[in-house]
């Protein structure tokens, strides 16, 4: 994946021939129709998903979003594909990214959900971003347990991906989960074998946690939308820290990213002055409103 560039004109007709700005987000994302997963994001059976340098992208930086598609975010989706996600790109590539590789996952309720996991393929192309992002199931689910599944995007990004930019340079990918809930506590191995089609081995959220930083830079933005939601940012913040990112408008979430993307590629690149190695972006709490 990966052997295409993003072409900005290109996604800007595209967007006015689809009518993505005026569209319900029941006519651009037809897998909520149906009532189901589209087939090629099922988790079960993917060895792994690839961000691999090409003649395209020949220094590949992969980026993992991984989306809360339950009842109460899965307008952020929506969002991306109106405008948000030609700004992220561009705010990308303009801020000297040259080539970045980007993943959706969506995100749901491994206790709850029929769709817990959704994954796409690494990808740096308009058409083919688009196509993953709209191909997400936006199941609106989620339960009463006090949680969601984030720390799925935590197993697939430590198990199941493999990326030339940590195999060849040494340089840690990025990953981003987006929601308003507390994440999951466990990941038993049970829901494992459901998802995936194995799994032998029962997770915490911190042993997830610890896998994937070995090979990503881990944050979670925490939409500050509800008072459980402000509830939930607490124990974000135990957990991950300063990379536990708060904003008030759904709206900035692109910007927040392409800004952490741009610094931390630029440090972990030796592309500006700042030679410091801490995880720690200058963000805490963003308020837009």
């Amino acid at each position: 994946m990966g052997g295409t560039k993003y072409n900005f004109s290109a996604r800007l007709s595209k967007a006015a021939k689809e009518g993505y700005a005026s569209k319900a987000a029941n006519e651009i994302f037809t897998q909520n129709r149906l009532r189901k997963a589209h087939e090629s994001m099922n988790p079960n059976g993917v060895t792994f998903r690839e961000a691999r340098d090409s003649e395209a992208n020949p220094n590949s930086y992969p980026i993992i979003l991984g989306l809360d598609v339950t009842g109460s975010m899965g307008h952020i989706p929506h969002e991306l594909v109106k405008e948000g996600l030609p700004k992220l790109m561009g705010g990308i590539i303009d801020g000297g990214v040259p080539d970045p590789a980007l993943l959706f996952l969506g995100i749901g309720d491994h206790e709850c959900d029929g769709y817990p996991l959704q994954v796409g393929q690494f990808e740096s192309g308009d058409e083919e971003l688009d196509m993953w992002l709209t191909r997400t199931y936006i199941e609106s689910g989620g339960g009463g347990n006090a949680g969601e599944s984030y720390l799925l995007a935590w197993y697939f990004a430590a198990f199941h991906t493999k990326i030339d930019a940590f195999e060849k340079r040494n340089q840690k990918g990025l990953l981003f989960t987006i929601g308003d809930e507390p994440n999951l506590k466990v990941l038993p191995a049970s829901a494992i074998k459901e998802i995936m089609g194995s799994g032998e081995q029962t997770y915490s959220d911190l042993e997830l946690l610890a896998e994937a930083k070995k090979r990503y830079e881990v944050y979670h933005i925490s939409v500050l939308h509800s008072t459980r939601a402000q509830t939930a940012e607490i124990g974000w913040k135990e957990v991950l820290g300063e990379n536990c990112i708060s904003v008030e408008d759904y709206k900035t979430i692109p910007d927040v990213i392409k800004t952490i993307i741009c610094e931390k590629y630029k440090s972990k690149s030796g592309l500006t002055g700042d030679s410091s190695t801490s995880e720690t972006t200058g963000f805490d709490h963003i308020d837009m409103l």
